[in-house]
């Protein structure tokens, strides 16, 4: 039994179906011989071994396992299909024959029938995600949703999705969970939703969509549709940061309410406003702004860690980082930030090099501050070497200019390289607010995104 554990050890990265360790009267050193087959859509693997006077002889199968997913239609009728795709022989159909004989009350699985005593093929598992707690619920998924789920599967044979991805639709099950909303009650929109969300769940599952890129590139460009708020994240560069550095809530209150909402504008809960109100005024904020992207400028210059985390734990989207601040402590900071998923912020006021402070960090913020201190207004503008930041950095950084930002300056600062416009004053102590905030976001010269689209096409 020893030999057979080391063997396996040695041998980690593969999972035996089967083995059999068989002496022999060799004394041999560790020898293997692996033999590929394909069966179908599977793989098999015979390996033999011979180690220490035993020969060993294993078997794994690589069985195909596909994972497709699709939200169709709106209302209580929407339909959400999760599906499996995968041989009969391997995980998937193990899967199968447990979901159809554990039944749950509630979730009873159903097979999915064109119409009665007409089978669908690849044979088909319905799984209800929500219990069903009345016949009519029980109409519902034994009629439309059924019925979706099969013809969709049955049209996928016949436009020969199976043939093209040289799978033998007598050798492999699905199994689609799908959803249905206690409200639904019209079943014209349920069939047809949910034959929508399950053709394409199909035809995602074998392209194995989406793609790592696809991810990557559209994981902060929508919202969640059924969430109801959005998580903003800045992927659409240029923003307008509005600065509130007020004491007075009522002051507060009337700029949020008269800046317009734009997915291009952040609001800053300033240094002074936090200081007179503690980190709990980002809740505040977020009763008039639910869905605003909220800094807290914390100007963090010791505990970078604990105070970014309470930062996040307040619901602030991002965490201002003083340049100033030890480089231990600027790196803790910028890793609890991501590691909770809000945003870091170095502000480089009072900063000689901002360039030498990027360089030497091993963990590099999401954006960097050119600051100009409120108390030195009556000087000129200057941004700095944006480029040489950015490099710095190794490309993937945002760069917010702050103080002396005007409407007639905004053109020149962005020529420059900023991404992110910091105006407090211009704003917050005009007159009329709205008009104000309108005047930058119109410089700005970007459309509104649309956050809340669901998309089936890429």
């Amino acid at each position: 039994m020893s030999h057979l554990f080391e063997i396996l050890q040695f041998e980690e990265s593969f999972s035996f179906f089967s083995s059999l360790v068989l002496p022999v009267h060799l004394n041999q050193t560790l020898e293997k011989t692996i033999v590929v087959s394909t069966v179908g859509s599977s793989t098999i693997l015979d390996i033999f071994i011979i180690s220490d006077g035993y020969i060993i002889t294993g078997r794994r199968k690589n069985s195909m396992y596909l994972v497709g997913e699709a939200l169709v239609g709106d209302g209580a009728e929407l339909a959400h299909v999760d599906l499996l795709i995968g041989d009969k022989e391997g995980p998937v159909g193990a899967s199968f024959a447990n979901a159809i004989s554990q039944l749950s009350m509630g979730h009873t699985p159903l097979l999915a029938v064109v119409r009665p005593n007409l089978l669908a093929k690849p044979v088909t598992l319905v799984i209800p995600k929500v219990t069903l707690k009345n016949m009519s619920q029980v109409n519902e998924m034994f009629g439309p949703v059924q019925a979706a789920v099969a013809k969709a599967v049955a049209d996928c044979v016949e436009e020969k999705v199976f043939e093209n991805a040289k799978v033998d639709a007598e050798n492999i099950v699905i199994l689609a969970s799908a959803f249905l909303h206690p409200d639904a009650k019209d079943y014209n929109k349920i069939y047809r939703y949910n034959y929508g969300a399950t053709k394409l769940a199909i035809n995602r599952a074998f392209e194995k969509f989406p793609d790592i890129k696809t991810l990557v590139y559209e994981k902060d460009r929508a919202a969640h549709a059924i969430m109801g708020f959005k998580v903003q994240r800045l992927w659409d560069p240029p923003y307008l940061q509005v600065a509130i550095d007020l004491v007075d809530m009522g002051r507060v209150a009337a700029v949020l309410t008269q800046v317009p909402d734009n997915d291009h504008v952040i609001i800053e809960a300033g240094t002074p406003l936090i200081k007179k109100f503690g980190l709990s005024v980002i809740s505040e904020i977020r009763k008039l702004r639910p869905d605003a992207f909220i800094i807290a400028d914390l100007k963090i210059l010791d505990t970078g860690n604990l105070e970014a985390r309470m930062a996040a734990d307040a619901t602030a989207d991002a965490v201002v980082i003083s340049g100033l601040a030890p480089t231990s402590t600027l790196e803790k900071a910028i890793a609890e930030a991501r590691k909770v998923g809000i945003y870091s912020i170095v502000d480089m006021l009072n900063v000689q090099n901002p360039v030498k402070v990027i360089e030497k960090l091993k963990a590099k913020p999401d954006i960097v501050e050119l600051h100009r201190a409120i108390d030195t207004d009556d000087t000129a503008h200057a941004w700095g070497d944006i480029p040489a930041l950015k490099k710095a950095a190794g490309g993937k950084l945002l760069i917010a200019t702050a103080g002396g930002i005007r409407v007639p300056n905004v053109k020149e600062a962005l020529k420059a390289g900023a991404d992110i416009l910091v105006v407090g004053r211009a704003i917050t102590a005009s007159k009329d607010i709205n008009h104000a905030a309108e005047a930058f976001i119109e410089a700005l010269d970007r459309e509104e995104i649309d956050q809340f689209r669901v998309m089936t096409d890429f």
